[in-house]
C-alpha cells in the first residue's frame, strides 16, 4: 500500500479532508499494517483508535504510532478482529441511552481491505463481522463506504500467443524426454504424456495471470458486476456473485469507431467510494461525508497494487459498428468467498471481429473455492459465441452459431 500512490492519496483525501467527521470519534482500523491510516485518524482528530492487526506487523505499527506522536490515541491490538474484545473500561459513556451494554461503541471503521478483483485473499468477511460487532449500528460509519465490480473485454493478443508458445514448448520438452527414455533405458513414459498435458495447460493457459492494462486494451465499456454497501453487506455477500447477478449489455448499431480486436479475454477490476452513508438505517442518522473521495483500480488509473483481472469471458456493454459485440445475455453466477489480483483470464483461442457483424456470447460464469485452500479459487466459464449482421435485430438471423465451449481456470 505505502507505495501506492493511487491508494495513498484516495484514503488520505477520505480521512484528513473529513477531519470534521473523525473530530473526537472512536475509530477503528481493522488490519491496520504498517498503522498509517491509524496515524491519520488521530492527526484527523479521532480521540481513540484500535488498530487491529494479526500479525507481527503490529509491533512495526506500534512503533509507527509512537514516531509520530499519537500513542496516547492509538492503541495497536495483535490478534484476529474476530476474537478481539475491546477494553470494558472504554465502553464507559460511549453507550447510547437505553441501550444494552457491549461493544458497539466504535463510530468509524476504516480499512484497506480490498484483494485482487476486490474479493481474492480480501478481509471481507473479517471486515463485516468487525462491523457487526463494533460499529454503531444507525450512526457509524464505514471507510471506504461502496465498492463495485467491473469487467470489460480485451484485447491482449501478445501475452495470450506468449502463454500459448510456453505451453507448446513444455510439451516439447515432454516429447523429447519421453522419447529419450524409451531409446536410452527402455521405458516407455508415454502413459503420463495426459497428466502433463493436463498440468502444462492448467500452468501456462488456464491460469490467471497479474496485469497492467492500458486503457487502449479495452474493447468497450465497463459492466458493473456487484455492487457492494459496506454498512449493509453480509458474509453471504463476500462470498462472490449468485445467479441474480447478471450484466446486460447494450450490444448491436451501428455507429461509432470500433476496435478491430480480436477478443482476447477479458479484465475485472473494482472501484471504492469513501461517501455518506446510503442505506435506509443510517443515510439520516450518521454524518455526512462532506469531501467524497473514489479509488479506481481501472486501466485509466495505470499502477495500482491490485491492477486488473483479466477474464476469459465475462461482460458488458461493447463498442459498436463496425466491429461489435453483443453480451446482453452473460450471466455471472460465482460461488466464493473472496478472490482479486490483477488476474488475466485469456482464451485459448481468440475470438476475432469480423467488420460490419455483431459477435454475441452468451453464457456463465462460476467461481468456487478449491479444494485445497480456501484463499485460492478456480473459474468455470460455459458460453457459446454467434454472429449476425450489424445493424439487424439482436434476435435476427444469426450467420453462424459456435458450439457450446467450457474452460476452468485456477487463480493461483
Amino acid at each position: 500500500m505505502l507505495t501506492d500512490h493511487n491508494r495513498m492519496a484516495a484514503y488520505h483525501a477520505a480521512i484528513m479532508g473529513n477531519s470534521d467527521v473523525f473530530k473526537d470519534k472512536v475509530v477503528m482500523d481493522v488490519g491496520t499494517g504498517s498503522g498509517i491510516l491509524a496515524v491519520w485518524a488521530a492527526q484527523a482528530g479521532a480521540k481513540r483508535v484500535y488498530a487491529i492487526e494479526y500479525t507481527d506487523m503490529a509491533n512495526h505499527a506500534r512503533n509507527v504510532v509512537r514516531a509520530n506522536g499519537v500513542d496516547h490515541i492509538v492503541t495497536v491490538i495483535q490478534g484476529a478482529v474476530e476474537e478481539v474484545i475491546l477494553p470494558e473500561d472504554d465502553w464507559d459513556g460511549q453507550q447510547e441511552e437505553g441501550k444494552k451494554k457491549d461493544q458497539r461503541v466504535v463510530d468509524i471503521i476504516i480499512s484497506e481491505w480490498m484483494g485482487y478483483f476486490l474479493l481474492r485473499e480480501s478481509m471481507l468477511d473479517s471486515l463485516v463481522r468487525a462491523r457487526d460487532t463494533f460499529l454503531k449500528p444507525s450512526s457509524g460509519l464505514m471507510m471506504p463506504s461502496h465498492a463495485t465490480m467491473l469487467v470489460a473485454p480485451i484485447v491482449d493478443e501478445e501475452e495470450r500467443k506468449i502463454q500459448q508458445n510456453e505451453y507448446a514448448a513444455g510439451m516439447e520438452d515432454w516429447k523429447e524426454f519421453a522419447e529419450t527414455t524409451s531409446n536410452l533405458y527402455g521405458v516407455d513414459m508415454s502413459v503420463l504424456e495426459k497428466d502433463f498435458d493436463r498440468e502444462q495447460k492448467e500452468y501456462y493457459v488456464l491460469s490467471s495471470r497479474w496485469a497492467e492494462l492500458p486503457t487502449s486494451c479495452l474493447l468497450a465499456e465497463a459492466a458493473v458486476v456487484k455492487e457492494l454497501d459496506m454498512h449493509i453487506c453480509t458474509v453471504e455477500d463476500a462470498r462472490g456473485i449468485g445467479l441474480s447477478n447478471s450484466v446486460k449489455g447494450a450490444g448491436g448499431g451501428d455507429g461509432g469507431e470500433g476496435l478491430a480486436g480480436p477478443i482476447s479475454g477479458f479484465a475485472g477490476w473494482f472501484t471504492v467510494d469513501f461517501k455518506s452513508r446510503t442505506d435506509d438505517v443510517g443515510k439520516d442518522v450518521a454524518p455526512q461525508i462532506s469531501n467524497p473521495a473514489y479509488l479506481s483500480t481501472g486501466p485509466e488509473m495505470g499502477y495500482t497494487h491490485w491492477g486488473q483481472v483479466s477474464a476469459g469471458i465475462v461482460c458488458v456493454s461493447f463498442i459498436q459498428s463496425p466491429y461489435c459485440i453483443d453480451m446482453s445475455n452473460i450471466n455471472f453466477n460465482s460461488l466464493i468467498t473472496c478472490f482479486t489480483e490483477q488476474q488475466v483470464f485469456h482464451l485459448p483461442s481468440a475470438i476475432p471481429l469480423l467488420a460490419d457483424q455483431t459477435t454475441r456470447l452468451q453464457g456463465t460464469l462460476e467461481m468456487m473455492r478449491t479444494k485445497e485452500s480456501a484463499r485460492l479459487y478456480n473459474v468455470r466459464f460455459r458460453f457459446t459465441s454467434s454472429r449476425r449482421k450489424s445493424g439487424t435485430d439482436r434476435d435476427g438471423d444469426v450467420l453462424m452459431k459456435g458450439k457450446p465451449e467450457e474452460l476452468v481456470y485456477q487463480i493461483p
